[in-house]
């Protein structure tokens, strides 16, 4: 019988987790030689890979001395802690990559606290020991006194920990001391992380995550907590409210190397997938048909942020996109709801709009990203943050973060922040940076971080988590400049556009579409102004005297999606289609927005 270990792997955004599974994959020979596949081989949707995160957990087995170890791979960035919450219930131990220069960071205490909540044994990689300035000890140290903040018991803090650099490959007990092997990681597993215990009796199973085949639809996959599972078994699934629904497993599957191979029987202590199982949700159980036991269900972090998703009703719709109506709209999000812990949807007035909830902007423009590529078209209006009554009093969502930034600009943050009504905690210098902390409320964060790297000319690092909730802190002043607006439909005329250049910023591009009500530019002024850049240049048959020279055009301002849900005001919605980010007005003509202004 082979041992089984499983492992999360956690870490703040960029240290390294999903480089480390890859070159783990090498070691213990799951390519052949003359296979190259390429880097961050488990990122394998496009938007992963343009984003270079992870957003969805993944999982992948490896062989290593006759054990089976399996590794789940998770998302850093908090937007997408639900996954990670979900994940680490299926690991025994977790393995906690830290930097060598930067330690530990806001996320590794996200992750790091859901793992020692769960009283999972955690090992430490000190990776990247290459970089210079680096104190791989020091950050040893630090990782300890964190655990010892989180509350970690002593078998907890009793850790091992590798040094090493998964990019040059090697890892060592000893970071002055480099090998050219993954050896003492996979060593460091097999000691010290605890053997997925086999417990007899019936069958116990938590659905922790689903995957969809469109041959033989909704596939549930979880690790197996007690008893074994057989093919054509029938069994009882325990719904989340302890009403329990009679079933049959199809097929059986364990996890190897990156796929996924069909067996008859599963023991306790495997991760695997099950087929066959209709209507589950994550957080059921999969229990014995003659007396089911359910175990308990996942709990999630709430979600802090909403967005008001709508049919695209612009002069444009329906051009680039094949799913317009709102029951389209709407049976994707439902379907996305299924797999999307985090994300709560909610009903409005209207029959065309729904409020999505999620856990931050990054978090809902994955899925707007995702949406967009599969050919819906959509409006999003202004990201709004969600406010609860405690006691009486209204709160509002309380964020930690952290802004790691050169020594000469660190003014220009804190001046950035304080406007937000973000209260610094601490400022400590790191080589020539500054690693300056905050409290700030989760409205203060939209925008913020566009605003800073123009500020630090792109060099400013920001990360943040979710704290609690506080006192509503005020009103915080919003963009301080208005937008430009066309006042016609028709084709952007570089003559025009030359014209006016001098009263503001461009979003657009000469000879570009544009419609009636469009954000075709930022103003130079704190007030909305409408323009005609349709207007063609008169011919006459008058000689001019030289003054024709060709008119300079400034490139205009291209805005990712983000930046654009960031950017738009109380009045605008983002107009998303599979080709085209747009900014527009809710209400298109000059008179209907004088007469909705004083509602």
């Amino acid at each position: 019988m082979t041992q089984i270990r499983n492992i999360a792997i956690i870490a703040h955004v960029d240290h390294g987790k999903t480089t480390i599974v890859d070159k783990i994959m090498y070691y213990c020979q799951l390519f052949r030689e003359n296979e190259n596949t390429g880097d961050l081989i488990l990122d394998n949707n496009d938007i992963e890979r343009e984003r270079g995160i992870t957003i969805v957990s993944k999982n992948v087995s490896v062989q290593y001395k006759g054990t089976k170890i399996n590794i789940i791979d998770t998302p850093g960035h908090a937007d997408f802690g639900g996954e990670v919450e979900r994940v680490l219930n299926m690991a025994d131990g977790v393995l906690l990559i830290v930097d060598a220069f930067e330690g530990p960071m806001p996320q590794t205490r996200f992750v790091l606290q859901k793992a020692i909540e769960l009283g999972l044994k955690p090992c430490v990689v000190v990776n990247k020991v290459d970089k210079e300035n680096c104190t791989p000890e020091e950050v040893h140290e630090k990782v300890f006194d964190l655990m010892f903040e989180l509350g970690a018991e002593e078998w907890q803090l009793d850790f091992p920990a590798v040094y090493g650099s998964a990019k040059n490959n090697w890892m060592s007990n000893d970071w002055k001391v480099p090998t050219d092997t993954m050896e003492p990681l996979l060593e460091m597993v097999i000691n010290h992380i605890p053997e997925s215990v086999e417990l007899e009796g019936t069958p116990q199973m938590l659905i922790t995550s689903l995957d969809f085949s469109s041959f033989t639809g909704r596939i549930a996959i979880g690790r197996l907590h007690r008893g074994t599972l057989k093919e054509g078994m029938q069994v009882s699934l325990v719904k989340r409210d302890g009403t329990i629904v009679k079933s049959k497993i199809k097929e059986l599957y364990t996890f190897e190397g990156l796929g996924r191979m069909k067996v008859e029987t599963v023991r306790a202590g495997d991760i695997c997938a099950v087929v066959g199982i209709e209507g589950f949700e994550i957080g059921d159980t999969i229990a014995d048909i003659e007396n089911p036991e359910g175990l308990a269900s996942i709990a999630i972090d709430e979600p802090t942020m909403s967005m008001l998703f709508t049919i695209n009703d612009s002069p444009f719709f329906g051009k680039e996109g094949k799913f317009v109506t709102s029951r389209h709209i709407r049976e994707r999000l439902t379907k996305e709801l299924e797999k999307n812990l985090a994300m709560r949807l909610g009903e409005t007035d209207s029959a065309d709009k729904f409020m999505v909830f999620g856990r931050g902007v990054l978090h809902l423009s994955v899925l707007i990203e995702t949406m967009r590529r599969e050919g819906y078209e959509l409006q999003i209006g202004q990201p709004q943050v969600i406010i609860k009554e405690i006691d009486g009093k209204k709160c509002e969502p309380i964020e930690e973060l952290t802004i790691d930034i050169p020594e000469n600009l660190s003014g220009r943050a804190v001046e950035f922040v304080t406007l937000r009504k973000g209260e610094m905690l601490s400022m400590e210098p790191k080589g020539e940076r500054m690693i300056i902390k905050f409290n700030i409320p989760s409205r203060g964060i939209i925008g913020l971080r566009n605003q800073l790297l123009t500020a630090t000319a792109g060099e400013a690092i920001m990360a943040h988590r979710f704290i609690g909730y506080e006192p509503f802190k005020g009103e915080i002043s919003g963009r301080n400049k208005g937008s430009l607006i066309s006042m016609e439909k028709g084709k952007a005329i570089p003559y025009s556009i030359d014209k006016i250049q001098d009263g503001g910023k461009f979003f657009i591009e000469p000879n570009s579409e544009i419609y009636e009500g469009q954000v075709i530019g930022e103003n130079s002024r704190a007030d909305d102004m409408s323009v005609n850049v349709t207007k063609e240049k008169k011919q006459s048959n008058v000689r001019s005297s030289g003054n024709d020279e060709k008119a300079r055009i400034i490139p205009p301002i291209i805005f990712s999606l983000e930046e654009a849900l960031e950017y738009i005001q109380k009045d605008e919605y983002v107009e998303v289609t599979p080709k085209s980010i747009r900014i527009r007005k809710i209400h298109l003509t000059e008179t209907d927005r004088k007469r909705f202004k004083n509602d």
